[in-house]
């Protein structure tokens, strides 16, 4: 099997734990390749995020390398977290956990796919987010407004510190801090959660990916949207937001463990 390791690089003990999961993936007889940035920090030859292929990525770190792994990759290759973060969503297991896991390899693995949220500004794609992609004014403190329609139709209207867009899987990241609810990762909606609203009646909404979600800033003042938090873009005032399903879903390896078993687990245990 072809794997590639992606490692956080800010921790000296996550990239030892690396090396040597490259060594026993390699006895184990599979073919390990390093990303280009975790090989630099091991004095070894790498490949960028973009040129990666395969059958596997394994990333050592939390829920921002997952993230940065998925929105780097030109091409989705099943991913598997193996968490070095504080909750480790989408890093389904624990480094005591894997070595158990990686001798059932031989046997091949189940994939799960994740829905991503396609994002379009005035007709130009910007980019897809696996958690959330969210507009915030560019100053802090200032208020934006926002119109938000769905299949032509206006939904609603109001003023707040930003807009979260976010995936089902994104509910128990940003989402859930900002007041919205825990959505089973196998519905396909886009859930839209208002920051801060001025009006306590504009409440969060959960919208199927079959009907056209346009959101529209109504302001002059300036604002940024920002993507799974790895890219932004500034926003013209007056724009237009398209949110789509992505063509491309994200792609996890099944572990067995039911999500919300991990829900529990894990909100329980922070």
């Amino acid at each position: 099997m072809k794997i590639v390791l992606v490692s956080r690089i800010d921790d000296e003990e996550a990239l030892r734990y690396t090396a040597s999961l490259a060594r026993d993936l390699e006895d184990l007889g599979h073919g390990v390749t390093l990303e280009e940035g975790t090989a630099q920090r091991l004095g070894r030859e790498g490949i960028p995020f973009e040129e990666i292929t395969g059958d596997l990525v394994v990333v050592v770190g939390g829920d921002g390398s997952v993230l940065l792994t998925v929105h780097q990759m030109r091409k989705q290759v099943p991913v598997l977290g193996i968490n070095w973060g504080e909750v480790g969503f989408l890093a389904d297991l624990e480094p005591d956990e894997a070595g158990a896991f990686f001798a059932t390899l031989k046997d091949g693995f189940r994939v799960e796919r994740r829905m991503r949220v396609s994002l379009s500004v005035d007709g130009k794609h910007l980019g897809d987010a696996l958690n959330e992609a969210v507009i915030v004014t560019e100053r802090p403190a200032k208020m934006l407004r926002f119109g938000v329609y769905v299949d032509g139709i206006p939904s609603e209207r109001f003023r707040a510190d930003g807009l979260l867009i976010s995936t089902p899987t994104g509910s128990t990241a940003y989402a859930m801090s900002a007041g919205g609810p825990i959505v089973d990762p196998q519905i396909e909606g886009f859930l839209l959660i208002p920051l801060a609203p001025y009006m306590l009646s504009s409440r969060p909404h959960l919208i199927s990916t079959g009907r056209i979600l346009e959101v529209t800033l109504e302001t002059e003042k300036p604002a940024h949207l920002v993507i799974d938090g790895q890219s932004t873009f500034e926003l013209e005032r007056e724009a237009k937001v398209t949110v789509t399903r992505s063509s491309e879903p994200a792609l996890f390896v099944h572990t067995g463990k039911p999500f919300f078993e991990k829900v529990n687990y894990k909100l329980r245990n922070l």
